[in-house]
Parts: structure tokens; sequence; C-alpha cells
């Protein structure tokens, strides 16, 4: 007891909004129902597992902890009936089930360095050592407060245009039963007009079922804004489906009483029918896509030890779990965080709160992964890990992935490699994140016969898929055939009647490089708008290349949609073909444009190609737009990085004016890049790109390190393909590592699975599950990631 009284300076008691970390070690992912428990540093109120704690006091000094020990209560599980998951979420309330096993907690104070314990609670104790361990054992902990919070957000929340919804005196009655599509035969996913009473069907879904756009089509005519789904009102009217088109999300209508009974709508007697969007976007996932990329129904072999750790999911953070298990497939990362980097050393490096700091939650992630330490059989079940820490500073600059919301795990995928890109800044040779980068060239020829070269550099290959090259045309057209027939019989198609076009990886690479018109190209050498004809191709290539399939696209009215296709995908490709030589003998450039040239006031329009990946993503339109324009049209990339830094602006949502493009920049700004040796009209063009910031502009010029002067593509006339000496590069034939494939209608749900190849079999990672892939749907991917063949 001296010796703790003797310390009693170094014990805090914690203030209520003292962050308190008690469920997992910093600095690995011990816990208290580890072997040796967590000990919770009562100064810094940060937890350590037995094997690092001494690593904490030999850093600090602090010497006093609580020590948490779960231990498993021994009574049999309940045999508790699964409900039927509301949400297409993991272990979270409504959505899929992840029950785990009651535990008991005890409690004792350890000193340091001599392991001294006392028993808590004892009245013997100090009282500030009593108060401080009470706070800690009260308080909510850092980790479950983060994830309360960032489950705030996605609330419905209610519609602006709820209060003072227009309903038209037409004398609309609705009868309670009977209901049937205005335009159509349907009599399900029927959708009324709370402007008009007009019942209209939805929208059609990806397999060709649901409605026929009716009501969309029917806001976009009239701008009348909220429809409720009919079938879903009840009594209580709280699971009442309602969707406002304009804010093109479901929304609460506290109204909706009053809205109801204008059109003589009587809710205490109704009954729900029907599914609500959410729920028919479950119901549809679970079935085909669900079961063949999860391999439902096979006999997976688990598998466990070094490399065959789950990840644990968070509620919705399967976009990460996927993501992460390929990257730390990759030598590059596995050698940078796991091989040359210890625990201890990252620890050491890391500031006073390790758990903001992204080396150290990078390094404990690896670790994790990659040591077994946490991969071991129990009961023949994979427990795996929870990315909680890593997850939290990954997405503290991110408004999107800080929430629990689905996320794309392409968007994902590029803030990840941005921000390890920056932590790495200066030390290209120790940065992981360059085994992906490599370059793109663009060749623009316009009528004159002269032409432009424009470079930038890229993690991502992003491919169209060109559907009209599906190579079982015959078995299309037979499938469109049966489902004309079906239609007419008022039936709907099975699963397994369903045909999907069939489309080969080498047309979609061959798209990219494609020739391909560029419309209102303004020639230097004529002097006018003309078309020119771009043709890409990659000036290096990385050690890892990671293609993107373009399977979400805009329809008409820019509404998302995911294209329902496969992908004919080898296990080898050679891209050899694709590079990118520079200007060629002969060829002529076209000249430098005049400074008094009129053409470069022309207003510059937002590119529609980068306009629409955004807008698949989950962002406002008007929004993708601005970023576009300010950006230049440089890519999506940089849109995506504009849009992020400026979602906060007080003119965000104003209308799209004349002068966007060419904002009035700070003469001082562009002295300073020019003072860098930049030359001025490079200096104005990243200013442009970057809001007027100088610090982002610089960053800009060398992120873009072949960016051309001018505002957009038109005059970008470097000369040759120069590789750059810090871009990774190599022959073109690349081996199939992992793929991630996606299941749902849109990137913003669903559930996301990997499937890598190591030690020359295919294993599926499906969040915490790990285990031997029998039928890997080499088909089905949204991002591939190819590991170059050396020579």
């Amino acid at each position: 007891m001296e010796v703790l009284r003797s310390n009693l300076g170094r014990v805090r008691i914690p203030e209520p909004t003292t962050r308190i970390y008690k469920h997992e070690c910093c600095i690995s992912f011990d816990t208290p129902k580890s072997e040796g428990g967590l000990f919770v540093d009562m100064n810094a109120f940060l937890a350590f597992g037995k094997d690092y704690v001494g690593w904490n006091y030999e850093k600090t000094g602090n010497p006093v902890y609580l020590h948490i020990k779960q231990t498993k209560k021994t009574e049999d599980a309940e045999d508790r009936p699964s409900k039927k998951p509301t949400l297409l979420a993991i272990g979270i309330d409504g959505g899929f089930d992840n029950s785990e096993p009651q535990y008991e907690e005890a409690y004792e104070i350890v000193i340091l360095p001599d392991y001294v314990t006392l028993p808590f609670p004892s009245v013997e104790l100090p009282e500030k050592v009593r108060l401080a361990v009470d706070a800690v054992l009260l308080a909510e902990g850092a980790e479950r407060k983060e994830q309360l919070a960032s489950w705030t957000a996605d609330k419905k929340l209610v519609s602006k245009y709820a209060t003072d919804l227009l309903q038209l005196d037409n004398g609309v009655v609705v009868p309670p039963v009977g209901w049937k599509c205005a335009k159509c035969d349907k009599t399900e996913n029927l959708w009324l007009n709370l402007t008009d009473g007009t019942i209209l069907c939805g929208r059609k879904n990806w397999d060709g079922t649901g409605g026929n756009d009716h009501a969309v089509n029917h806001y976009r005519e009239t701008g009348y804004p909220l429809a409720v789904k009919l079938g879903t009102i009840t009594a209580d009217l709280e699971g009442a489906d309602v969707f406002s088109y304009p804010e093109d999300e479901s929304v609460v209508d506290p109204l909706l009483a009053q809205h109801l009974a204008h059109f003589g709508i009587d809710f205490s007697s109704l009954q729900k029918t029907e599914m609500t969007t959410a729920e028919r976007e479950l119901d549809q996932n679970i079935n085909f896509d669900w079961n063949r990329i999860q391999e439902t129904g096979e006999d997976v072999e688990p598998l466990f030890g070094p490399g065959y750790t789950g990840l644990v999911n968070l509620g919705n953070s399967c976009y990460l779990a996927a993501t992460m298990q390929v990257v730390f497939s990759m030598r590059s990362f596995c050698l940078k965080y796991y091989s040359d980097q210890s625990l201890k050393a990252a620890f050491s490096m890391a500031p006073a709160d390790p758990t903001v700091d992204l080396n150290m939650q990078l390094t404990k992630l690896a670790h994790g992964l990659l040591s077994g330490k946490y991969s071991a059989p129990v009961l023949e079940k994979q427990e795996g890990i929870r990315p909680r820490m890593f997850k939290s500073v990954i997405a503290a600059s991110h408004p999107e992935f800080s929430t629990m919301r689905q996320q794309d795990a392409l968007e994902f995928f590029l803030h990840f490699i941005d921000q390890v890109e920056r932590m790495n800044s200066g030390k290209p040779d120790f940065d992981p994140s360059r085994s992906f980068k490599f370059g793109i060239e663009e060749r623009l020829q316009c009528p004159s016969g002269k032409v432009a070269y424009n470079r930038r550099n890229d993690y991502i290959l992003s491919l169209n898929i060109p559907l009209e090259k599906a190579i079982n045309k015959k078995e299309l057209a037979e499938f469109q055939n049966l489902k004309s027939k079906k239609a007419a019989e008022g039936k709907e198609l099975s699963a397994d009647e369903i045909v999907r076009p069939r489309v080969s990886l080498k047309d979609c690479l061959d798209c990219f490089s494609a020739p391909e018109e560029v419309h209102e190209f303004y020639s230097t050498a004529l002097k006018a708008r003309t078309t020119a004809i771009k043709t890409a191709g990659l000036t290096s290539f990385p050690d890892y290349l990671v293609l993107h399939m373009r399977k979400f696209v805009m329809e008409e009215g820019w509404v998302p949609k995911k294209l329902d296709v496969y992908i004919d995908v080898p296990e080898t490709i050679d891209v050899s073909g694709m590079r990118s030589n520079g200007i060629q003998p002969g060829e002529e450039l076209l000249p430098d444009s005049d400074a008094g040239d009129g053409e470069q006031s022309t207003k510059l329009l937002a590119n529609e190609d980068i306009v629409a990946q955004l807008v698949s993503m989950g962002f406002n339109l008007l929004h993708c737009q601005k970023a576009a324009i300010n950006t230049s049209n440089s890519g999506v990339e940089a849109a995506m990085n504009w849009l992020l830094e400026h979602m906060n602006d007080s003119d965000i949502d104003a209308p799209i004016s004349q002068n966007v493009q060419n904002p009035d920049i700070d003469q001082s700004k562009i002295d300073t890049l020019l003072s860098l040796g930049f030359e001025e009209k490079l200096a104005c063009r990243a200013l442009k790109a970057s809001g007027g910031d100088v610090e982002r502009a610089t960053e800009w010029i060398f992120s873009n390190p072949s960016a051309s002067a001018a505002s957009d593509m038109d005059a970008a006339t470097s000369g040759g393909a120069a590789v750059d000496p810090l871009l990774p590069d190599g022959g073109g034939r690349y081996r199939l590592l992992g793929f991630v494939s996606h299941i749902g209608t849109s990137t913003q749900c669903g559930h996301y699975v990997a499937h890598i190849h190591k030690d020359g079999r295919w294993v599926i990672f499906n969040d915490e599950k790990v285990g031997v892939s029998k039928n890997p749907p080499l088909d089905m991917g949204y991002l591939y990631f190819f590991e170059r063949l050396e020579s």
C-alpha cells in the first residue's frame, strides 16, 4: 500500500470529457478477454496488454494501472432464435447477429515496475485511487463513444419539404385497398405522391423487377417532392417509408398523419403489406450475388495462422476490411509495417496518444493481421480483430468514413493511399503507397495534324465496361425474349433464370486505350474549337496494378445504377501494349496559347464523366459539378479532394456562376509560387485547382508533375513520355493477387468481400471469417489487384 501512496501524484481523476480507453490495447489487439487482461494507465487513461504495459512505463514513467480481466461465464450460451435482419449491416441492432458470450470482470491495482498488485474494490485504497478507478469503470469507453457518435448521423432526417408541403385540393380520395399504378398495371411497389395523391409504381430494379419508374418520372414532370410507399403505412406510422426526390433519400415526415388525412386515408387500421426500400434492398442482396460472392452453401474450410486473421465488422465496415486484407497481402506494406518495423519501434516514435498516430495504428493492424497471434482455432471459429483505432485515425479527416454508413471501397482505397503518401512525404523510398503509383499519358490530335500530350499520375486504372462487346449475346437475346414473355404474363423472373452480360477484361482494357472524340477542344493551331482525337496509355507499370471496374453508372436524370455484368478476368494479363512512348518522330506539338486569346475566358463546363463518378459515390450533383470545374477537370481524385475540402463552404449550394472556373487569384500567392521556381501559368492553374490555397497548390503541382499551364486539357502540350524516376516500372505482365467484390445495388449499401491468392490457393476474407475458397467469383469483382511478374 505504501508504494501506491508514494505514487499518488501520478494518478489522475478523469474529467467527464476525458477519453478513456479500457476495451483494447492501443498498440495491439489485446483486450480484457486476452490471457493477460488489460492495463489502464491511471494517468493517461490509455490501455495496454500484458506484453506492452512495460513499454509504456519505460516511455512515460506512469506506474499505476487498473488491471481489467474478463473471463467467460460458465453457463451455456442461450439458444435464441435468430431474428430476421432489417438492416444490411453486421453486428448492430437490426443487422446480422454477431452474438457474443457473456463475461465476468475482475479488477486489481498494479504498480510498475515490480507489478505489485492490490485488490479492488478495497476500503484500504487511498480515496483518490478509489475515485479515479470508479470514474474509469463508470465512463463510456472512448472506443464505444466513437462508434455511438458515428451512428448518430445515420438516422433519417426530417425532410425540409414536409412542413410547408403543398397539397392540392383536387378531391382525390385514396381507397384503403385495391391500389394500382395510374400509368401501368403494377399493383406492388406503389408510391402515393403527397402533393396530388397520384399513385404510381416505383423504380425498376437492376434485375428487371420492381416498378416502371412512373413515380420518379412524375416528380421530374411536376416537382412534387414527397411520396410515401403504400403498404408500409401502419397505425403508429413509424415504419412508413417516405421518400424525398429532391433530397434523394428516405426521410421523416413529422406531419405524415395530416398529409395522409388530406386524401382520406385512415391509417389507424392499416397493416404493413410491403417491404420498405431498405428491406427490399436487403432481400435482393441476400439472394444470388450475396450467396455466390460469400460462397454461401459451400463447405468452407476455416483457415488460421499468420496472414489468415479476420477483421470483425464494426457495423458497415466491410469496405475497410476487404480493402485492408488485400493491401496487407502485398510485399510493400508487409515490409514497411510488419517485417521492418516492430510494435515497440512504432510506439517509441508515436506521440503521447498513440491512438491518433497513423503509423502506429497501421503497424498495429499489420502485426494483428500477419503475426497469427489473434488467429487461433477457437471452437473452429475465427474470432478476428476489431480495427477500431485504425478506422478512427484513418477516418479522422474524412466526413464520410468517420460515420458508420457503408462506403465505396474504391473511394476508401484512394483516401487510404493519399494518407499514407502524406505521412511518408519527402521519403519516397520508404513510401509503400508508391508501389501502386503509375503515370498516364493522353495524346490529343486536332484536325491540323498537330498533337498535345497531357500527363498525370494515378493509383488506379478505372475501366469502362463495354456492354456492347458482351461475349454471350445469343444467351442475352434469349433471356430478353423470356423476360418479355414473363412480363406479359404478369410473372417475375426467378434468380436462376436471369442472364447477365459477360464482357472480357481485355475489351475493358482496350476501351481505355481506344481513340475517343473530344468535342469543343480548343486548338491553338486552328485558333478555334474543334473535335480532337484522344488516346491514352501508361508511362510506367507499377508493382501492383489496381483495376477499378466502373459498374456504377448514371442513368438519365443522374440516377446511379449498378451494371449487372460479369467480367471474364484471367489470372495473368499482359498490358505491355498499353505503354505510351510520348512524342514520336515527325509529330509536331500544338503551340502554346496566346495570353490574350479570348477563348481562355470561355466558361469551363464540368466534365460529365468526372461528375458521374462522384455522384455514383453518393455526393450531391451540384457539389460534384463545382468540384470538377474548380479542379479544371483534371481528374476524379483531384475533384474528390476539392469536394472533401469544401463541403462546408458557405456558398457550396450556391448556383454555379460564370466565374467559378476563373476565381480571382491573389497576385501575392502567384508570386509565392513563382519564387519557388514554377512558371506563372502553372502556378495559376494550381491555385485554381486548389481554391487559392498556396500549400495545397504546391502539393497539386508535385502530384501532377506533368500538368500544363493551361486551364484545362486544351493546351496540354508537354512533349515526351519521360518516366518519373520516382515511379516504379517494369514489364507489363501481371498475376491476379486478389479482388474485392461488392454485393448490392449501390456503393452506399450492401457488403464487400475479398478473395486473395495465398500459398497457392484462393482464400475468402468475409469480415472475421477466413477460409479456403472453392469457387472464387473471379467474374464478379469491383476492384482487381494485380502483382507485376518480373521478367
